[in-house]
């Protein structure tokens, strides 16, 4: 098995950004993915509020914090990581579906996931009409009508890039507000493609010969049912953390989100949290890449320190004998 100063579990832009500052600081560096680099930026069409950009697409973006990533030797490898171990040593084994690796450091940057709505229709037509990515999937409903389900940042943005494909979207909410931020909801409201459910949640996704044909939806208030006719579905109902494979660490909270402190320090030594998957209040690619930068000069820093005790302690064992 190889031996890594840092394993960088995940490679959206906090992953990303941890190879740049282990790598830059002479560390060996492996990221591993279970898909492509850039995580959740590649299902963004445009990215308007990272500094040093008025715009830009996520895919772009993603390519650009890859290139910084690995031009000082780190390295990348696909897998889903199964488990995380520590050795005798004080080291960590980690074991994907593909190969394993030991570790001086363990950086979590796995991220988190679309939170589905769990109701009857949902799993029958995922990838038939069900997505929960517009970016990915909006091009199939072109000229026809759609329905966004959700009241946040990405049902608002997600809603305002399909009218500008669709022939007409409905943002289903179940408060009688947004979430969203003022800029974004102000261009929803004034799209004149775009229309608003409020106080009313979907009870069923139905359909007909492998297509989704619309959802029944009830308002909360009023529990008046009714059905709204969609030939698409995009969820956007929050996020769940991609934690599942190092739980049994005892590193997360009962959500299953990673707990750290100000150095992106886990309880367990050597092992860092970053984005997405960790506790906090703001989720973005900013934060993201701060978290990064901090775990990458933490890890450095511990790395140091331990390749010295180990120094240490072989040179007290050579001694004895």
């Amino acid at each position: 098995m190889k031996h890594y100063d840092t394993i960088i579990i995940g490679a959206g832009p906090g992953g990303m950004t941890a190879a740049t500052y282990t790598s830059r600081a002479n560390m060996s560096v492996l990221m591993i993915d279970r898909g492509i680099y850039g995580g959740q930026m590649n299902n963004t069409a445009e990215i308007e509020n990272y500094p040093g950009f008025e715009l830009v697409l996520g895919p772009d973006l993603s390519e650009k914090m890859y290139a910084s990533a690995t031009k000082f030797g780190a390295e990348y490898a696909f897998g889903t990581v199964q488990h995380i171990e520590t050795l005798p040593d004080k080291t960590w084994q980690v074991v994907t579906d593909v190969d394993q690796y030991i570790t001086n450091t363990v950086i979590l940057a796995t991220g988190a996931a679309y939170k589905k709505l769990g109701v009857p229709g949902e799993e029958t037509f995922t990838g038939r009409g069900v997505s929960y990515c517009a970016v990915c999937d909006g091009g199939f409903f072109r000229n026809q009508e759609v329905v966004v389900i959700g009241g946040g940042d990405s049902a608002i943005e997600e809603a305002t890039y399909l009218a500008g494909i669709v022939d007409h979207v409905t943002v289903i909410h179940r408060r009688d507000s947004l979430r969203a931020q003022k800029i974004l909801q102000d261009r929803a409201f004034a799209n004149e493609k775009i229309d608003f459910v409020w106080d009313t949640v979907v009870e069923e996704i139905t359909g007909a010969d492998n297509r989704v044909s619309g959802v029944n939806v009830r308002n909360v208030k009023t529990q008046e049912q009714s059905f709204i006719p969609a030939a698409g579905v995009f969820i956007y109902v929050g996020v769940l953390p991609v934690s599942e494979a190092f739980t049994d660490l005892g590193v997360t909270n009962e959500q299953g989100w990673v707990v750290t402190d100000d150095a992106m320090q886990t309880k367990q030594a050597g092992i860092f949290a970053i984005g997405d998957v960790r506790e906090k209040t703001l989720r973005q690619i900013t934060t993201a890449v701060g978290d990064g930068a901090i775990a990458g000069q933490n890890a450095f820093n511990y790395n140091e320190n331990f390749k010295i005790t180990q120094a240490n302690m072989e040179n007290a064992n050579s001694v004895a004998e």
